[in-house]
C-alpha cells in the first residue's frame, strides 16, 4: 500500500497538537493528526479540565458549609464522591467529543494509533487494523508528558495514586499524604482537604508552590493551614512501606528522620516527557532530561521536525502548548510567526485560594539586576471581595524603577486565575506603570485591586 502523503503530520492530539492541526488546516495545509489514546490529550481527559470540575464541586461544598455567613440556611450538607467524579468525567467527555467535531470541520485526517518516525518525513502508525505509512514535509511532535515516578514511591492505584487515580478515586481518603506542592499536588490536596480528608503536603523545596513569589507562597500556606492542611517544607519522603489498607511514610528533614501512617498517598513530583519509542535518537534529535531541545520557533534541528508543548520543556502549561502549535503551523505554512516570550505566559493554580502569576518574582527581578518598585493590595480593602465573602488575598506587582516596565504580577485569592490576564495583556503590549494608572477599572470588581496594587508601587494607593 502506498504511503499517504500530507503537508503536515502532528503526533499527539492534546492542546498543543490539535490546535497546531487546526491552524495548519486554516492556512490551507493538508493535515493528519495521530493520537494513541484520547483526542484532547491529558489536559482535556485527565488534567486541566476534569480537575477544575472536581475543584468546582469542592468550592460549592465549601460555600454550602458557610451558608450561615450569607444569611442562608443549608441543612444536612453532604456529598456523593461518585457523583462528583461522574460530573467531572462528563465535562471531560463533552469536550473530548468536541475535538472530534473540530477535526471533521477542518477536514483533518485523524489516525488513532501509536506513531514512530522511521526516517525523516516518514511516520509509521500502529493501529487496530495494522500499520499505516504516512509521509509529510513537516512533522510536529506534540506527545506531551506523564507523571514522574520516583523509586520506592511508585503508584499502585490502591494505596499510592498518581493524578489519574486521584481523578477517579475509588474511596474518599481519610488520612492523605500529598508528595509535591506544585500546581497538581496543591490542587488535589485542596480538593480532598475541603471534602474532609486529613491532609498533609510534603515539599522538598523551602516553600509550597515553589515557583511562585515567596510572599504569595507564604500567604497561600497560611490559608491552607487555616483550612486544616499540614504543610511540611524542606522535607523528603525517602520510602513508603505498604501494608493492608495503610502506608507508612518515612520522612527526612534537617537530618532527622520520622515516620507517619496514611491510608492514601498522592505522588505529584513532576513530569517526564514522552520521548521514548518514537525513533528520535536515530534521527539525531537532541534530548535533554526527557525533553526535546528546540529553538525559539520549536525547530528540533532535524529538518522538517518540530516539537511543541510539554515535550519541548517548561513551562508545562496547556496554553503554552496551544500557542506554540499555532506558531509552528504558521512557520510550516511560510507565514511570519512571532516566537513566544516565556515571561508573558501566566501560571494558574486552582486551589482554594487560587494563585496566579506572570513574569518575574520580586526575588528573580532583583537577581537579574533590576532596581524594583513593588506594590501590594489586600483583598480586605476591596468592596467586591468583602461582598463576595472572600476577604483573604492579595495582588502584588513588580516594576522596573528606572523604566516603569511591568516585570511581574502575582496574586492569591478568589478568581485571580481570571484576573491575571489583564497583566498578561499589559506585558504583551509592553505597558508601563503610567498606562496602568491611567486605565479606568470598573467598580465594584476584584480587578480594581490590580489598579490599586500598581498605584501602591508608586506610593499612590487610594484605599489602603
Amino acid at each position: 500500500m502506498a504511503a499517504k502523503s500530507f503537508d503536515m503530520i502532528v503526533i499527539g492530539a492534546g492542546p498543543g497538537g490539535y490546535v497546531a492541526a487546526i491552524r495548519g488546516a486554516q492556512l490551507g495545509l493538508n493535515v493528519a493528526i495521530i493520537e494513541r489514546e484520547h483526542l484532547g490529550g491529558i489536559c482535556l481527559n485527565w488534567g486541566c479540565i476534569p480537575t477544575k470540575a472536581l475543584l468546582r464541586s469542592a468550592e460549592v461544598f465549601h460555600l454550602m458549609e458557610r451558608a450561615k455567613d450569607f444569611g442562608l440556611s443549608a441543612d444536612k450538607i453532604g456529598y456523593d464522591l461518585d457523583a462528583v467524579v461522574q460530573r467531572s468525567r462528563g465535562v471531560a467527555k463533552q469536550l473530548s467529543g468536541g475535538i472530534g467535531h473540530l477535526m471533521k470541520k477542518n477536514k483533518i485526517t485523524v489516525v488513532m494509533g501509536a506513531a514512530t518516525i522511521p526516517a525523516k518525513g516518514k511516520v509509521s502508525v500502529k493501529t487496530d487494523k495494522g500499520t499505516e505509512e504516512l509521509t509529510a514535509k513537516a512533522i510536529v511532535l506534540a506527545t506531551g508528558a506523564r507523571a514522574r515516578e520516583l523509586p520506592g514511591l511508585e503508584a499502585d492505584g490502591d494505596l499510592v495514586w498518581t493524578y489519574k487515580h486521584a481523578l477517579v478515586p475509588k474511596r474518599m481518603p481519610k488520612k492523605l499524604l500529598v508528595i509535591g506542592s506544585g500546581a497538581i499536588g496543591i490542587e488535589f490536596a485542596s480538593f480532598f482537604n475541603t471534602l474532609g480528608a486529613d491532609t498533609t503536603v510534603v515539599e522538598v523545596m523551602d516553600r509550597v508552590l515553589p515557583v511562585e513569589d515567596a510572599e504569595i507562597s507564604a500567604f497561600a500556606k497560611k490559608q491552607f493551614e487555616k483550612q486544616g492542611m499540614k504543610i511540611r517544607e524542606k522535607t523528603t519522603v525517602t520510602k513508603l512501606d505498604r501494608a493492608k489498607g495503610k502506608v507508612t511514610a518515612h520522612f527526612e528533614a534537617g537530618g532527622k528522620t520520622s515516620t507517619e501512617e496514611f491510608d492514601t498517598v498522592i505522588s505529584a513530583v513532576g513530569i517526564v516527557g514522552n520521548v521514548e519509542g518514537l525513533g528520535l535518537e536515530a534521527l539525531g534529535v537532541k534530548i535533554d532530561r526527557t525533553h526535546v531541545v528546540v529553538d525559539e520557533f520549536c525547530r528540533t534541528g532535524v529538518e522538517g521536525l518540530y516539537a511543541i508543548g510539554d515535550i519541548a520543556g517548561a513551562p508545562w502549561l496547556a496554553h503554552k502548548a496551544s500557542h506554540e502549535g499555532v506558531m509552528v503551523a504558521e512557520v510550516i505554512a511560510g507565514k511570519h510567526a512571532h516566537p513566544i516570550k516565556p515571561g508573558s505566559i501566566a501560571g494558574c493554580t486552582y486551589c482554594h485560594p487560587q494563585v496566579a502569576s506572570v513574569g518575574m518574582t520580586e526575588a528573580k527581578a532583583k537577581e537579574a539586576g533590576y532596581e524594583v518598585k513593588v506594590g501590594r493590595f489586600p483583598f480586605i480593602g476591596n468592596g467586591k471581595a468583602i461582598a463576595l465573602g472572600e476577604p483573604e488575598g492579595m495582588v502584588k506587582t513588580v516594576f522596573d524603577a528606572k523604566t516603569g516596565e511591568l516585570l511581574g504580577a502575582h496574586m492569591v485569592g478568589a478568581e485571580v486565575t481570571e484576573m491575571i490576564q489583564g497583566y498578561v495583556i499589559g506585558r504583551t503590549l509592553e505597558t508601563t506603570e503610567e498606562d496602568l494608572m491611567n486605565t479606568v477599572f470598573p467598580h465594584p470588581t476584584l480587578s480594581e485591586m490590580m489598579h490599586e496594587s500598581v498605584l501602591d508601587a508608586y506610593g499612590r494607593a487610594l484605599h489602603f
